[in-house]
């Protein structure tokens, strides 16, 4: 299973230098490293998943607060739980 633990630390770890050059915008992160920062969420992750598979980087809104930790998702798929 794909977790990115690593990849959010390394955002909160380094959470003030990347506002102070990045703040507003969106920057994707994979094995500590900065992949590209982007104006929007849609284009972060479309650009990005044409070199990278889903699932294997972060994208994260560059803003001084934890209130950008917190995503929330909107699906059609229901669930039956048993």
């Amino acid at each position: 299973m794909i977790t990115l633990e690593k990849e959010f630390d390394f955002f909160v770890k380094n959470q003030k230098e990347l506002v102070e050059k990045y703040k507003g915008k969106y920057v994707v992160i994979k094995d500590d490293k900065i992949l590209g920062v982007y104006s929007s969420l849609s284009e972060a992750v479309e650009e990005t998943s044409k070199r990278e598979k889903l699932g294997t980087f972060l994208v994260q809104k560059c803003e001084p607060t934890n209130k950008v930790y917190t995503q929330n998702y909107h699906s059609r798929v229901s669930f039956e739980l048993k």
